[in-house]
């Protein structure tokens, strides 16, 4: 799991999201996302699964480090 931030910032860029919005979409803060993105804080359960449910990737494409965002 110590790509899924890497995997979040290319997903919000694909869909061209600055993080304040992504954060809207996920009832989270901006704060929470920049976070995740650089590496420093791991996600909860229930933003993993937020996160899958918005980008509509399964679970385990975000969380397992050899399956890449396609």
């Amino acid at each position: 799991m110590k790509r899924i931030g890497e995997k979040l910032r290319i997903l919000r860029h694909r869909h061209s999201l600055t993080m304040q919005q992504l954060a809207n979409h996920l009832q989270t803060s901006d704060a929470q996302i920049s976070r995740v993105e650089n590496g420093q804080r791991k996600p909860s359960a229930e933003l993993v699964f937020k996160m899958s449910l918005f980008f509509n990737v399964p679970v385990e494409q975000l969380m397992l480090d050899e399956l890449e965002c396609l």
